[in-house]
């Protein structure tokens, strides 16, 4: 009962941990482990490369997908899931000691990879079935913001601890205390959602992997046969290509010393300037959502793409100027999150509302995430190469100019569900 009372006075108690929880081993994976890895030594060739490659189940996970709306329920996976992914955090630990620990770790990190992706399917699939379109629209800036507040937790809270033990116990360490933190934290996390998570029942009759398997193909077709699908999908990769150039190396340039074009903050240095973006990202998601609930959808995409791209020219101003001022670096940083948690809702919504209402509705906005991970992860694999070949001033230029796309994207991409459009007018 204590549960049912909980979820009728608000979904925030379940949405907010519940995509903290999707977010954290996401940027985890995706940001805190660059940092790590560069304090321990690791080029910017090898983390983007290797860390982008490990996140490849957040873009296939659609494949399996059908499998989740089968056996057992949404709230079963979510909470084996979490609790997988403390073990697997645990492991990282272990393995860091270990005089090969890169390559035990990315492997490591590739099942965390695993384990989150089938989370976020389950996961969506609570916030998209519990939830009423108007619901949706009006938690969508809660929902984002909570994703990212994971991000700067992990960038900014924890890299701090992990700075700050440097000096104490040594680098390693450091290191290891922080992944046992992040098991710690999800295990609190499933303990809390076996009370406050809804359930839900199995969303399908059938039984056999035969019929899993038929089912996938059904996904994977009808998807492409929806209305207007290829422009959709041309937007939702195109949006956040500059986004996966930018964000794999903005933390390293950041740790990055002066005579390698660097910033050459220190690690506790790094966490206040992300602590003040966590403010800037969780209110331009807010503001965001409401934004997009007051002028509706269709009529914000484009002001969105602007707010989401521009704002990475802050790094470019870094890179050519290398400032000293403290204040200065918080500053642009704070812009940029601000962009950032201001424009990524719009996609979020977009793929909601325009790409995933049908028949398989979750599986296909589980779909769609996954080639928005795509157009994340093509840039972001190239990103350490890149900059380590064109150096830091031109790689930030080149990001710039992966901003137009994305703006002409949403100028030109068509809106196909008009009652959603309705619903935000």
């Amino acid at each position: 009962m204590t549960e049912i009372k909980s979820i009728k006075k608000s979904p925030i108690f379940w949405i907010s941990t519940l995509y903290f929880a999707m977010g954290l081993p996401f940027w985890a994976v995706n940001a805190t482990s660059g940092i790590m890895y560069k304090n321990m030594g690791i080029s910017d060739t090898d983390i983007a490369f290797w860390t982008t490659i490990v996140i490849l189940p957040w873009t296939l996970k659609p494949l399996w997908s059908p499998f989740l709306e089968i056996y057992k329920t949404r709230k079963f996976f979510v909470l084996a899931t979490q609790l997988f992914t403390g073990i697997c955090f645990a492991l990282i630990a272990l393995a860091l000691p270990l005089s090969n620990f890169f390559t035990y770790t990315i492997a490591i990190l590739g099942l965390i990879a695993i384990s989150g992706a089938t989370h976020d399917i389950a996961a969506d699939g609570i916030y998209i079935n519990v939830l009423s379109p108007e619901q949706q629209s009006k938690w969508i800036g809660w929902q984002g913001a909570f994703f990212n507040v994971a991000k700067v937790i992990s960038l900014s809270v924890f890299v701090f601890i992990a700075g700050a033990l440097e000096k104490q116990i040594g680098l390693k360490q450091a290191w290891m205390v922080v992944m046992g933190i992040y098991a710690a934290v999800m295990f609190a996390i499933a303990m809390y959602h076996t009370r406050m998570l809804p359930s839900a029942k199995k969303s399908s009759t059938k039984k056999t992997a035969k019929e899993a398997i038929n089912a996938t193909v059904e996904v994977i077709s009808t998807f492409f046969k929806k209305k207007n699908i290829i422009w959709s999908v041309a937007f939702i990769i195109l949006y956040r290509f500059a986004e996966g150039f930018a964000m794999k190396i903005s933390p390293l340039f950041l740790v990055a010393e002066k005579i390698d074009g660097g910033l050459g903050l220190s690690n506790q240095s790094v966490s206040v300037v992300m602590g003040f973006g966590a403010i800037a990202f969780i209110s331009g998601s807010i503001l965001g959502g409401n934004f997009i609930a007051k002028l509706g959808l269709k009529k914000a995409l484009l002001p969105l793409a602007f707010i989401f791209n521009i704002p990475f020219v802050v790094y470019a101003i870094f890179a050519f100027y290398q400032p000293e001022n403290i204040l200065f670096i918080i500053g642009g940083v704070t812009v940029e999150y601000f962009g950032y948690g201001f424009g990524f809702v719009g996609l979020i919504l977009f793929m909601m509302q325009q790409i995933a209402p049908g028949k398989y509705k979750t599986a296909h906005y589980a779909f769609a995430s996954g080639i928005m991970n795509l157009g994340f992860m093509i840039p972001a694999a190239l990103s350490g190469y890149l900059s380590d070949l064109l150096g830091y001033k031109i790689f930030f230029i080149l990001v710039l100019v992966a901003t137009i796309p994305a703006i002409l994207a949403a100028y030109l991409v068509p809106f196909t569900h008009t009652e959603a459009i309705k619903q935000n007018d």
